[in-house]
This record gives C-alpha cells, structure tokens and sequence, in this order.
C-alpha cells in the first residue's frame, strides 16, 4: 500500500499516525516504497545479480508458501506460550500474536534459547528448499546458512531507542568472513507498515561499500544511529518501506543501511520476523556466526 494511502487508512476516525522508528518520526519527504523484482526478472539470475547490485536488496514477493510461515507463526507463539512466557493477551488464541500479557522474561528466555531457537523446527524453516535452493541458485553453487539466525518479535506500544532495530549494516556484525554473505530477512505472518517492518536506506550500499574500500568509514561497534530522519539527511536518500505479506521475502547485501520501524499496529497484533544468512561454502567464514543465537553471545 503506498504511503499516502496508508496514512490515510490509519487516519479515519483517529489521530494520523506518522511511521516512527525508535521514537524519531520519519521525514515523509524522505520515504520511498521498496521495489519488488518484477515477475519477469524472478529466474533471470542475470537480471537479479545486475539489481541486488545497483539496489543491495531484492525484494521477492511471495517467495515462501504463505501457508508455512504462518503455520510456524503459531508454532512460535504457541510454544512460548506453553513455555509460561505470557507474551499473547489471556483469552486469545497464542498463535494470532496478540500481544497483551504479562511476560516472564526468564520463562520467555527458555522457550527461545533452549526450544524454539536450537529446535528442528526453526532449522526446517529456514532450510526449506524455497529458501535453500533459490540460494544455491542464485549464488551458483554449494551454500552455507550461518548457525545464528534471529528471531525477534515487536509488540504495539514499545517505543524509545533500543526497541527498534537500529540503523546499520551487516558487515559491522559479521566481519570476519566474506563480505558477500547475504541476508534474508523473513516476516513470519503479515506485516503492514502499522506493524514495524524493515526499512532500508536508498543506495546506501554504495557509500559503504568505496568507504569500507577506502578505509575511511568509522566503524561502529553495534549500529550507526537510533535518529533515521538525521541519517537520511546526512546520506541525501529516502527510506524506503512496505507493506509485507506473509510469504514474501527481502535479501541483502551485507552493505546497505537498514532498520525496522516502530510496531504501532492498531489491533495489537505482535511483528515477528526471522534474518538469515547464506553465503557460498567456498568463501571465508565468519566463525563466531556458528553457534545458535542468544541474546549474550556478545555479537
């Protein structure tokens, strides 16, 4: 749904919401609508390497079967349900991602780091052949999915920095391996521009890539800013978002800026999303990214 359009939907009978990430609104001068690859180019593997290139990211709709990933939606909010972590509003079903409980933190903990995030289940997922054979495809031969995969979930209301990923770019985190390692990111259910999804900023890839080449970018140590509407500034470039369905599917290069909007969804419903990585097999391997995620694992 472009923009405007939006804005104007979340405006009938209320106050107009403006996209916010970390609490910083921002500018609409400077949002832009992430381009998905059109149907013409989805197995021309020329055509896609010639746009990841000039764009960092390749926006694939409907990649995945919308079926399964809302099938491991449930599964996700289910289990931590059982798991006692009270993250989904007492009297609806755990799976719908209502946020509303009361959550217990340490029981949330156990049910991501010693169930959900090491179980076979989120293994499957990410190895399902839409995903593991488009790479094997499109990288042009044997691939390596990275052991650590995140899963994050956003709930309405939460705002301030820090609960909106932050602005940056992946190499700052995955630096000692090759630095063509890409990203999939995954929304798990559906999510609108109300709900926070990812954003990337415009061409960025392209300033990062001559300064990592010139040495002259300040690396930071975990991101680049919580102040979106400043950096665009800074870069001359414009957010760019969109309305994410179950199923669709965004990859990036490990040099374009990238965050994720405020979840400001009116209905309560949670964001969840998965990132991933793949790179070719042959090439360095960052060693610190092959255990499981947890939140203390210094990276």
């Amino acid at each position: 749904m472009p923009i405007r359009a939006w804005r104007a939907r979340f405006a009938v009978g209320r106050v107009v919401s403006m996209l916010t990430s970390n609490g910083y609104t921002l500018d609409e001068s400077r949002l832009g609508e992430l381009e998905a690859v059109p149907g013409a180019e989805r197995h021309d593997r020329d055509a896609l390497l010639t746009r990841i290139r000039r764009d960092g990211y390749l926006f694939l709709r409907q990649a995945l079967d919308p079926a399964a990933v809302l099938a491991f939606r449930r599964y996700y909010f289910e289990r931590a349900s059982a798991a006692g972590a009270g993250l989904t509003a007492p009297g609806t079903p755990a799976g719908d991602g209502i946020a509303g409980g009361r959550v217990d933190p340490a029981a949330l903990r156990r049910a991501l780091f010693t169930d959900i995030v090491p179980g076979s289940t989120y293994h499957a997922f990410c190895t399902q052949p839409a995903i593991r054979d488009w790479f094997a495809w499109f990288l042009g031969g044997t691939t390596h999915l990275h052991r650590r995969k995140i899963i994050r979930h956003t709930a309405p209301g939460e705002s301030g920095i820090g609960t909106a990923t932050q602005a940056h770019y992946d190499l700052v985190y995955i630096r000692e391996g090759t630095d063509r390692v890409l990203s999939a990111w995954i929304p798990l259910g559906d999510c609108p521009l109300s709900r926070g999804g990812l954003t990337y900023l415009e061409g960025s890839h392209r300033r990062v890539l001559r300064a990592e080449a010139e040495g002259t970018l300040k690396r930071p140590a975990a991101s680049i800013t919580a102040d979106l509407p400043a950096l665009a500034a800074e870069y001359g470039a414009r957010w760019l978002v969109a309305d994410y369905r179950a199923g669709d599917l965004v990859v990036h290069t490990a040099h374009i800026v990238h965050a994720a909007l405020d979840n400001v969804d009116p209905d309560g419903v949670m964001r969840l999303s998965t990132d991933i990585r793949y790179q070719r097999a042959d090439q360095p391997i960052d060693l610190r990214w092959q255990d499981d995620w947890h939140d203390r694992d210094g990276l």
